[in-house]
């Protein structure tokens, strides 16, 4: 035998035995109850819709929240003392604003916010300071603590409703 024969034989059965284990690797017709993608994508469905009944069930588990009855008043007490403390006395307020007394607000601004309405558009919202929101009990799912001006207000964040405020923080 000469190298080029053994050469043509070696590749001859490389290339059969592909051609052989080709079928071993094949899926498995019976796996799928023989139907193939469709079984794939009603399970997804199925998954699908139980995941949104849960959140639904949990939407109702949720406790409604009263206008106006979130803030107890010894929560409104400890933010209206911490604000005191660390801005009162109009320390970072513009001297023309500290006369005023209606929490650093421009004239125009101050207190156009009601509860039970959405934020006004143009109001600038800032974040709650860490250690206002240490004090509060947690924001319920779906609502956030944010500032204006003067005051701390739980706003729901779906549609950007004042549910409670606490009002006359540096003023």
């Amino acid at each position: 035998m000469t190298y080029s024969t053994n050469c043509s034989r070696i590749v001859a059965l490389a290339i059969a035995s592909l051609f052989i284990a080709g079928p071993v690797f094949a899926k498995d017709k019976g796996d799928d109850d023989g139907r193939g993608k469709h079984s794939q994508k009603r399970e997804d469905k199925e998954d699908k819709r139980a995941d949104k009944e849960e959140k639904r069930a949990e939407k109702r588990e949720r406790k409604e929240i009263q206008q106006g009855t979130y803030f107890n008043d010894q929560q409104r007490t400890y933010v209206r003392e911490y604000y005191t403390t660390n801005y009162g006395s109009g320390k970072r307020c513009p001297p023309g604003l500290a006369k005023k007394n209606n929490g650093c607000m421009p004239p125009g601004e101050a207190r156009n916010w009601v509860v039970g309405q959405p934020v006004p558009r143009g109001v600038v919202v800032y974040t709650v300071a860490q250690p206002v929101i240490r004090m509060l009990p947690p924001a319920p799912y779906g609502y956030r603590y944010a500032r204006i001006g003067g005051d701390i207000v739980l706003v729901q964040q779906q549609n950007n409703i004042i549910v409670d405020i606490i009002q006359g923080l540096l003023g």
